[in-house]
């Protein structure tokens, strides 16, 4: 498996995008997030994409030179306006806003409809906490294509609704909870199916409704069982929670539209700590929690304790260091884009 340095591949990643039309800060801000989640380990959100984002510009499902619009606004809120664009680069500009609505008052929250795959939550909720802000963040696939059963149903009709909550911290990383509602999201289906891998009893169901363990069965019109599998009604109750906040309150609505038009809609919410209490206090008592459960007794074969995020830190300064594995076949088609392109290829480990 090739081993590629983060910051080679998300030179090579930004211009794919770059050359399909996308301004250069905006393909940067695209290859950033990708190579992050890689960089943390969660490779199905990562490059493996491209070759999909890449479809979708040349299909015109997304929209290289599309500009958030402030549809709606109070002191505390906000209603953008995705225009198609890069979910990646409308979310960044939308907390941008957010951010500076909650220094000034305390707490702000707004939605986005309208744009493309916003990929991983955890990047940008952690972005907001290292800044001082308690992020919270839900998102769905609007009225695109559902890929998670309701608990005791066999067929799709949610998406995999991912939430989101990243909390400051001092000494350690910031606390980062970043968990699709469904047992498994569909990038570590694909992930899976790319390296020939099967994955865990109890994740998904084939197009009959019975339980599989081949990822090859979910993409030939299976569907993902929601967090907690055959006993799954706690992740089905939050998945239809974050519809409500990511579909409902958006616009977007819910099912599935005629065109099947991936369109992410987000709800996203920030807390200012200081409004609350002081910053560098608050920080401590995270810290000082986090050193409370380390020290917790281990459960019989556990290694160590980890608080939500840490393994991702962890990931993430390792891969640093050592580079990022890229499976063969995701490789292939990278390189096939790149030079297609005229895009310089980076030398492999």
């Amino acid at each position: 498996m090739p081993v590629v340095g983060h910051s080679a591949l998300q030179q090579m990643v930004a211009g794919i995008y770059a050359a399909k039309g996308l301004a250069a800060p905006d393909a940067s801000v695209v290859s950033r997030h990708q190579v992050e989640a890689n960089l943390v380990g969660h490779d199905s959100h990562g490059v493996l994409l491209t070759a999909q984002y890449v479809r979708q510009i040349d299909a015109g499902e997304i929209n290289v030179t599309a500009e958030l619009e402030i549809e709606a606004e109070s002191r505390g809120t906000a209603v953008f306006g995705g225009n198609w664009g890069f979910g990646y680069v409308m979310t960044e500009k939308a907390m941008a806003v957010l951010a500076d609505k909650a220094r000034e008052v305390g707490m702000a929250s707004g939605v986005i409809r309208y744009q493309g795959h916003m990929g991983r939550l955890g990047g940008y909720a952690d972005a907001a906490a290292r800044a001082g802000l308690i992020a919270l963040m839900t998102a769905d696939s609007g009225r695109g294509p559902k890929a998670v059963a309701p608990f005791g149903g066999r067929t799709s009709r949610l998406g995999t609704n991912p939430i989101c909550i990243a909390v400051p911290a001092g000494a350690y990383p910031p606390v980062v909870l970043d968990m699709a509602t469904s047992s498994v999201a569909v990038g570590k289906l694909a992930l899976a199916r790319a390296r020939g891998e099967q994955v865990a009893e109890g994740l998904i169901l084939d197009k009959g409704g019975n339980p599989t363990t081949s990822p090859v069965d979910y993409f030939a019109g299976g569907t993902i069982l929601p967090l907690g599998g055959a006993q799954g009604y706690k992740g089905f109750g939050l998945s239809f929670i974050v519809e409500i906040l990511s579909g409902l309150l958006t616009g977007l609505g819910y099912g599935v539209a005629a065109d099947g038009r991936h369109n992410d809609g987000s709800f996203i919410a920030l807390f200012d700590v200081r409004q609350f209490r002081a910053l560098a206090d608050f920080r401590r008592d995270v810290d000082e929690l986090i050193d409370y459960i380390h020290a917790s007794p281990l459960a019989p074969g556990a290694a160590e304790v980890l608080y939500p995020g840490e393994l991702e830190a962890r990931t993430l300064a390792s891969r640093r260091e050592a580079g990022i594995p890229v499976e063969e076949a995701t490789w292939a088609v990278l390189t096939g884009l790149a030079e297609g392109l005229g895009v310089p290829l980076p030398s492999a480990r």
